[in-house]
């Protein structure tokens, strides 16, 4: 998490809750912004064919109540269901069936899949005010609360906590039950890493290390955690590597990508900028 455009960053464990309510009723949110019934990564209450943390693999839910802000993009996901549409005073303008469609101007929608389409009829009715609440909180339970000047990337194990090696593969879904060589190729083996932490200054540390090649084989994830201590790390975490990991540096790439076409196309990014005055 890097707050106020990078002056502090920190490594935790966050916990997204969410709850739509009216008339005193509520209901809670499986997820914001992710086409309902399919959960990347699963990890989530009633997910097949687990709820725990599975890494690279989408678990399904046929049963989930998704909200949609104008960020997910011009339209939301279509399929069947029910769809509540807010404007920007949170007031139903629409129920639609099936789902999918644009968002007002500063609005929302709550999608309802299988057995979730009752919930969300009974609660939903066309001119009522149905509030949307999301919140995130730590690793201790308490809340965080995001402002336009903070940033959040996910990623996984972690590496370093507190100063110590803190490697986490099983919590964090890289532990297959039914595939050892998904650990033995993701975990266990060397490959081209990017990791991200805390020194003990407070200052962020972002690292990559090639691999896969004849001159840089890469790290496993318990080297990773070495690297990050060595640095003097007090709290890292393991982001996406393999052919995904790439630095670059006033637009020249500074390392090698692993990928045999270069550069991966990727879907997010960590992004160093210069200081803007004001900001």
């Amino acid at each position: 998490v890097v707050h106020d455009n990078g002056r502090r960053t920190e490594i935790t464990r966050l916990t997204w809750r969410g709850r739509i309510t009216d008339r005193g009723s509520s209901l809670p949110l499986d997820g914001i912004n992710r086409v309902p019934g399919l959960i990347r990564n699963c990890g989530g209450a009633g997910d097949t064919p687990t709820s725990l943390p599975l890494h690279d693999v989408t678990c399904t839910d046929p049963d989930e109540l998704v909200t949609f802000t104008p960020e997910y993009g011009a339209r939301t996901p279509g399929g069947e269901g029910v769809e509540a549409v807010l404007d920007a005073h949170e007031r139903v303008v629409e129920l639609r069936s099936p789902r999918g469609g644009t968002i007002p101007p500063g609005g929302s929608s709550v999608q309802a899949t299988g057995e979730r389409v009752a919930d969300l009829t009974a609660l939903a009715q066309l001119g009522d005010r149905l509030s949307v609440s999301t919140t995130l909180l730590d690793a201790r339970g308490r809340r965080i609360s995001p402002s336009p000047r903070t940033d959040i990337v996910n990623g996984g194990p972690e590496l370093v906590r507190d100063g110590r090696i803190h490697v986490t593969p099983a919590t964090d879904g890289m532990v297959h039950p039914d595939d050892p060589s998904w650990y033995y190729g993701w975990v266990h083996k060397r490959n081209p890493r990017t990791l991200a932490g805390v020194d003990a200054a407070g200052r962020t540390v972002l690292v990559t290390a090639d691999g896969r090649g004849t001159g840089s084989l890469g790290l496993s994830i318990g080297e990773s955690a070495e690297v990050a201590k060595s640095l003097g790390l007090r709290d890292a975490v393991n982001l996406d590597g393999g052919g995904s990991t790439t630095m670059v540096a006033e637009g020249a790439v500074l390392n090698s990508p692993s990928d045999a076409a270069g550069e991966r196309p990727v879907g997010d990014a960590l992004l160093i900028l210069p200081h803007r005055h004001g900001s």
